[in-house]
């Protein structure tokens, strides 16, 4: 069962479905009725996938994967709370999956925003206070270390909100001590598709 590959065999998979999506060679794997059936009483996802909302950043699709390969968790700007937190822990915990991707992607407008709102003061309102306050620390360590285009400041918040994770979750960092588990940052370029590796905390 895909459960018990290693944190270095699953990221090797998730490298070679998002190889074959690039090169337009998706193989669409278990997507038909009897992956489907095979499902119904359990499941044992190889990787949990975090990453943003954004409609162009469909994990099963960008990794190749299908039906009971990937748990998936998304937020707009790849923000934690405690629901994603409690999501990320059942995957670790209850599931047993052996690696978690924290995926974030160039122009990001949640990043973008957060970018505006530290340049120019204004906050904006509602709940999307709430995600840019989240994002700012990111931005903050971009800006002070020179870096002030929005795609790098998506890399640096790939990388904070991944040691947040395992800062944040004694289940998360559990894992990681005893070797079960990993974690890695990936940063996906819309244009072509792929996606590349940023961070990582654990053994791959």
């Amino acid at each position: 069962m895909a459960t018990y590959l290693t944190p270095a065999l699953a990221w090797r998979r998730l490298r070679e479905g998002n190889e074959r999506f690039v090169n337009g060679e998706s193989s669409h794997p278990n997507q038909d009725a009897s992956r489907r059936s095979s499902l119904v009483e359990n499941q044992h996802p190889f990787a949990v996938i975090f990453g943003c909302s954004d409609s162009r950043l469909a994990a099963e699709i960008i990794f190749d994967l299908g039906l009971g390969d990937a748990f998936v968790v998304r937020t707009a700007g790849q923000v934690i709370d405690d629901a994603v937190l409690g999501s990320l822990e059942y995957s670790i915990g209850v599931l047993g999956v052996p690696l978690i991707v924290v995926l974030g992607h160039d122009s990001c407008g949640a990043v973008s925003a957060t970018k505006s709102a530290v340049e120019t003061g204004q906050m904006p309102t509602g709940f999307i206070r709430d995600l840019v306050e989240r994002i700012t620390p990111s931005v903050l360590t971009s800006l002070r270390n020179d870096e002030t285009e929005v795609n790098d400041m998506v890399v640096e918040h790939v990388k904070q909100t991944s040691q947040r994770l395992v800062d944040s979750s004694r289940v998360i960092s559990d894992a990681i001590d005893t070797g079960r588990a990993a974690v890695i940052g990936l940063s996906y370029r819309l244009a072509e598709g792929r996606a590349d590796l940023v961070s990582g905390i654990g053994e791959l």
